[in-house]
């Protein structure tokens, strides 16, 4: 059973630095295209980002500008790294996997931002 398991999350102030890593138990990690998201309680679940080889990453609105996400197929985990965070980045953080039918997803990482 693939298992993804994200870390990195806590507490940080506004306008600090976070890299919230996902660390993935797929046996082909390098083919999978890894998506990072966010949800807050009563929000759907929204989009920061994906990578996948080949590829830029492709980042949407939500953060654009903000973060940047790279994957290490050797150690087979995938990064967010988030600068001049808000009190609006608050949320859990979650990462995802997917290759064409077969998608895993995280338990997810709190971030909280707040003075």
């Amino acid at each position: 059973q693939a298992q993804l398991v994200e870390s990195g999350g806590g507490l940080v102030q506004p306008g600090g630095s976070l890299t919230l890593s996902c660390a993935a138990s797929l046996t082909l990690f390098n083919i999978y295209t890894m998506g990072w998201y966010r949800q807050t309680p009563g929000e759907p679940c929204e989009l920061i980002g994906t990578i996948r080889d080949g590829y830029s990453p492709d980042y949407a609105d939500s953060m654009k500008g903000r973060v940047t996400i790279s994957k290490d197929n050797a150690k087979k985990t995938a990064f967010l790294q988030m600068n001049d965070l808000k009190p609006d980045d608050t949320a859990v953080y979650y990462c995802n996997a997917a290759f064409f039918g077969a998608t895993y997803w995280g338990q997810g990482t709190q971030v909280t931002v707040s003075s």
